[in-house]
């Protein structure tokens, strides 16, 4: 009995063998299917991106037809879950229209319709940060002229008697947009919506600033790689890059404004470490590992704590952190070091502003606001106008100024002076002291300001 019952037991583990490897077979043959169930595009000044939601991880292939110009995009064992491609095209001057069509009964085809000849990338994103499902993005170049690709022409010049000097580029990065909305607040607040706001606002401060011009990095709702955006701020030949954000905190008790600059040694506390990695991880969203991304600039990109530029954003900072502090509360007061890969310019000075913790439910009600957001643009605008008014770069129109202002002093008008006597006190001729002061003929009035050389 008892071998009766054994020798049945071995044929039962036999079957459930059989079985087991039989499934494993069957489940390794099975094909893997992806329902799409999204296609939108999102627009920069540079390219057009296409994004397809995925219900899962896929393979794909992409080719280029012309005659008429179109991008092809093949998913096997795939399906399209939306109603409707007819507006994906609408958010697009390039693309004329998105159709699809079924190959092998079982495969996915998705045809993109061009104007013109593009080139074109393709990647994955596997599931981030606020968003669960996996991603494919197309990425079609636009055709650029010439001048387009010339650094751009922001220079403004100022009507005084200055005329002949430039204006200091003030580099304004608004962080993350498009498919990377950056950290997300309470009622779904994103840090690329607010930190473009704030972008945006001082961009109106600086170019209503004599002797400054602004340069956006970021215009619109559009995602731009990390290291682009410093280099798109080269070659605008900025003498300052900032980078604006709004991030968040493992725990929503974590408040306060924030100022970073680039660190070689590591992140000088949690808080800087945890949101520098979490910074660095964005630029998964443009398809670049940062792992291998460093060059033969590796090492005079992370040794700026011996530069004179490091010098200058750590000063650039603490003028920053004052003004912040008087309209909300510093994490810390002192400028902090991260290795935020934004920052790693070599011949500009560059920050990393936080200017909250859009986790922390107090300070997201806050910038959402158009007040707060004005309020937290106007205290960075004060805060590098103080600096570049006293540290002003060669050649420009607040140098001439500082050297005027040590050149010559403000002089008031009393009763009986007359140009040709200030003339010859000053050693100057009436024209050219009329020129120096704006001056449309010799006469003058009491207490009227009047610039004279520094005897």
């Amino acid at each position: 009995m008892e071998q009766a019952t054994a020798a049945a037991g071995k044929r039962m583990a036999g079957i459930i063998k059989r079985l087991i490897a039989f499934f494993v077979v069957t489940l390794c043959v099975l094909p893997v299917w992806a329902d799409v169930s999204d296609v939108r595009i999102w627009q920069s000044p540079d390219k057009v991106r296409l994004v397809l939601d995925l219900s899962g991880p896929h393979e794909h292939k992409i080719f280029q037809l012309t005659g008429p110009d179109r991008i092809v995009v093949d998913l096997k064992n795939a399906s399209l879950k939306m109603s409707s491609l007819e507006k994906v095209a609408d958010d697009s001057s390039e693309v004329i229209r998105v159709r699809s069509g079924r190959r092998n009964k079982t495969d996915l085809r998705l045809v993109v319709e061009t104007s013109a000849t593009m080139k074109y990338r393709s990647f994955p994103l596997p599931p981030s940060e606020g968003v669960s499902h996996h991603r494919l993005v197309v990425d079609l170049e636009r055709p650029q002229s010439e001048a387009s690709m010339s650094a751009p022409d922001i220079v403004k010049k100022a009507e005084t008697y200055e005329t002949d000097q430039r204006d200091i580029i003030i580099a304004i990065d608004a962080g993350h947009g498009g498919e990377d909305p950056g950290a997300l607040g309470p009622g779904r607040v994103m840090e690329k919506h607010v930190v473009l706001a704030i972008s945006k606002e001082l961009q109106r401060l600086l170019d209503q600033e004599t002797g400054f011009a602004p340069f956006m990095v970021r215009t619109g709702d559009y995602y731009i790689g990390l290291r682009e955006r410093s280099e798109k701020a080269r070659k605008a030949n900025a003498d300052f890059f900032v980078s604006i954000h709004a991030d968040a905190f493992k725990h929503p008790s974590a408040s306060g404004s924030s100022v970073f600059v680039l660190s070689d040694r590591g992140a000088t506390s949690e808080t800087a470490r945890f949101l520098a990695d979490k910074e660095n991880s964005s630029d998964l969203i443009g398809g670049v590992s940062i792992g291998d991304r460093e060059d033969h600039l590796a090492m005079t990109l992370l040794d700026l704590s011996m530069t004179h530029k490091r010098t200058a954003s750590v000063s650039i900072g603490d003028e920053i952190l004052q003004e912040m502090g008087k309209i909300s509360k510093l994490h810390k007061k002192n400028v902090e070091e991260a290795a935020f890969v934004v920052l790693k310019s070599p011949d500009m000075p560059a920050l990393l502003v936080e200017t909250g913790f859009i986790s922390n439910p107090g300070e997201a009600r806050q910038l959402k606001t158009s007040a707060y957001q004005k309020k937290m643009a106007r205290a960075i605008f004060n805060g590098i106008k103080d600096y570049f008014q006293n540290n002003p770069p060669a050649g420009t129109l607040m140098a001439a100024r500082k050297k005027a202002a040590q050149q010559y002093i403000e002089y008031t008008v009393r009763s009986g002076d007359t140009l040709s006597e200030l003339a010859v006190r000053s050693g100057m001729g009436m024209s050219e002291l009329r020129k120096l002061n704006g001056l449309s003929s010799n006469s003058l009035r009491v207490g009227q300001k009047l610039r004279i050389p520094n005897s």
